[in-house]
């Protein structure tokens, strides 16, 4: 496994492989692996000849008073991890070459509407953030398929948006997420969770699965069991921020005649923000 920490030497290596008749793929992360990042890996060294994994902690998409100071890195053991799934090239920028005007002056790539939605609604300008990042990564390394784990469902949505809008020759790929065996996602914030707190993490994926079998029943307005869904983790001890049932395409609000739909929650349990989704494709389109 190579190693690059500036653009030129990551555009060389990159450049030398497409001259090869090589395909490309990235995966884009900020560090703190888990299997769910090695799940993407894995699948990249699948679909492309040559992968490249980037970590960076990517200051703007943090907003005021959240955890990018106290983001976790491991990048010792993430680099054991990486060498054993046969990694091609690791990418680690440096700051001020990925953002040369600086972190406040720096242009900015938007998705509209997208963007302020969800996650949007809570933490302003975190898609910006996301999408600046990423359309700097898709222009420097220039792969055929970029990979981001579902978890991150609206992310994954802000980015397709952004790749199909600015007609960027990538492939997005997004693949399923990866969880516990009780079903809690695989997050690096779940480090944050205390042995009591991380029992309790598990009814974030017992009450979305819940949920998703009331909406499959539509035997109940989705209004009621957003609201019950929200009641329960409340009483666990968690603070969400929202429990939504919406469309998969545009993650605008469910209604009738929608049939492809997902669940999605963010809550606060203790120090960590967790967010989950599960995917609801029912048999017939919803009824007024």
């Amino acid at each position: 496994m190579d190693t690059s920490f500036d653009l030129k030497s990551l555009r060389e290596r990159v450049q030398r492989w497409k001259s090869a008749g090589l395909t490309v793929a990235l995966v884009p992360t900020m560090g703190n692996l888990h299997e769910g990042h090695i799940s993407l890996l894995s699948r990249a060294r699948e679909i492309a000849d040559r992968t490249v994994v980037s970590i960076f902690v990517n200051p703007i998409q943090f907003g005021k008073g959240e955890d990018y100071e106290n983001y976790p890195s491991t990048l010792d053991d993430d680099l054991n991890k990486l060498e054993r799934a046969g990694l091609d090239l690791l990418f680690a920028p440096n700051l001020s070459e990925l953002y040369p005007a600086g972190t406040e002056e720096d242009t900015r790539v938007t998705v509209p509407a997208l963007s302020d939605i969800l996650c949007g609604e809570y933490r302003p300008g975190h898609f910006s953030g996301v999408a600046t990042v990423v359309i700097k990564l898709l222009t420097n390394v220039q792969p055929d398929y970029a990979l981001f784990g579902e978890k991150d469902y609206q992310q994954v949505q802000v980015i397709r948006r952004m790749v199909r809008d600015l007609l960027v020759p990538t492939e997005i790929v997004a693949m399923p997420i990866i969880r516990e065996a009780d079903g809690l996602a695989m997050s690096s914030r779940n480090s944050y969770l205390d042995s009591e707190q991380r029992d309790t993490a598990a009814l974030i994926f017992q009450t979305l699965t819940a949920a998703a079998a009331l909406v499959r029943e539509q035997s109940r307005a989705l209004a009621d069991i957003e609201a019950e869904a929200t009641r329960t983790l409340a009483a666990a001890g968690m603070r969400p921020e929202y429990f939504s049932v919406r469309r998969q395409d545009d993650l605008l609000p469910a209604g009738a005649g929608d049939q492809n739909l997902i669940v999605l929650v963010a809550a606060w349990l203790g120090s960590a923000r967790l967010i989950d989704n599960i995917r609801v494709d029912l048999d017939r389109p919803i009824k007024d």
